[in-house]
């Protein structure tokens, strides 16, 4: 998968690092001071990654919790997102990494029990207040997770802080650590999902709709509790139909009801990624519709637009069984 590794001096020695070493014996073994000596140092192209991508082993520093904008998870509970790694397995045409980072290698940071540590002072300075805590701001937060190992150093902070919620955003059906962890009230698998003909055309290299629908009944049937992204909503024509054609199979899976939230959010871009989007999938339909830079410096539909789309899907989620306080609208005001 990788052609090279490049490791952190600091951490060259630890037990974590020979593992996943030795899991890529073809891979060449680089050793540097600081990771972001090299990555990002020189524009890398975001495709590149189809034939040429490396690996860094590395420790966060800085920041390794951050809150998160407005209207990013459920309203009347503060959200923060942790830090555990850089750029993703996948390819998803309309993915903000694109445009985010200089290079699509991927980054996995180490130091859990640090990230960990932050997590806590978080949460001792709002100890009347649900704190949630995001993975897969900037990487999937499954799709690497029987590498890094991180799941089972997480467990262990939300048992000992219930009071705190953990979210598992991915687009992955890897849920083997998952499937050894014992269920946890506060900690919920989150799958984005959008219709089969969405996923063959732009979520490249990720998990059919069916498999991911599959490792969601697991996982619920095994007790974790389940939140589901249809996000992000690309219009066309037949969008309408495809998205109700999907709650229909995913209902037929498990009762909507049993599920803890949904989200509901349209394709949106900074500038940047817009142009990086567009240089790289220069055929995509997802362009075919209108867009517009709004006063928040973001590219996406007008506002009447999203409005009409998400609400139609909103009510046709409803319609299928879905309870209306658990379905909110991501990046909306």
């Amino acid at each position: 998968m990788f052609e090279n590794i490049f490791i952190e001096e600091d951490i060259r020695d630890t037990a974590k690092v020979s593992e996943i070493v030795n899991r890529f014996k073809s891979s060449t073994v680089k050793y540097l001071k600081s990771y972001d000596d090299v990555w990002g140092r020189t524009k890398k192209p975001y495709l590149s990654k189809r034939t040429n991508l490396n690996l860094f082993l590395a420790k966060k520093k800085g920041h390794l919790v951050k809150e998160a904008p407005n209207a990013y998870g459920l309203a009347g509970e503060k959200h923060f997102y942790f830090i555990h790694a850089y750029n993703c397995i996948y390819e998803c045409e309309y993915c903000y990494l694109q445009g985010y980072f200089n290079t699509p290698d991927i980054v996995l940071f180490l130091n859990h029990d640090e990230i960990a540590q932050e997590m806590q002072q978080v949460v001792d300075a709002h100890p009347n207040e649900t704190i949630w805590f995001h993975a897969g701001e900037f990487s999937d937060s499954l799709a690497l997770s029987h590498i890094t190992g991180e799941l089972e150093a997480y467990w262990e902070f939300f048992k000992k802080n219930p009071q705190a919620k953990l979210e598992l955003r991915t687009k992955s059906v890897n849920i083997k650590r998952l499937e050894k962890l014992e269920p946890l009230e506060n900690v919920y698998a989150s799958f984005s999902l959008s219709p089969e003909r969405a996923v063959k055309e732009r979520d490249l290299k990720t998990p059919p709709l069916k498999a991911r629908i599959k490792a969601i009944e697991v996982a619920r049937t095994q007790g974790h509790n389940i939140g589901i992204h249809f996000d992000p909503v690309i219009y066309h024509n037949d969008v309408f139909e495809e998205y109700a054609q999907l709650f229909k199979e995913l209902a037929q899976s498990a009762s909507l009801e049993s599920i803890s939230y949904f989200s509901l959010g349209v394709v949106r871009f900074t500038p940047q990624v817009f142009h990086e989007a567009q240089k790289n999938y220069p055929k995509s339909p997802m362009f075919g519709a209108q867009f517009i830079k709004s006063s928040e410096d973001i590219v996406r539909y007008p506002r009447s637009m999203r409005a009409w789309i998400l609400n139609k899907l909103k009510e046709s989620l409803i319609e299928h069984g879905a309870t209306p306080e658990t379905v909110y609208l991501c990046m909306e005001d």
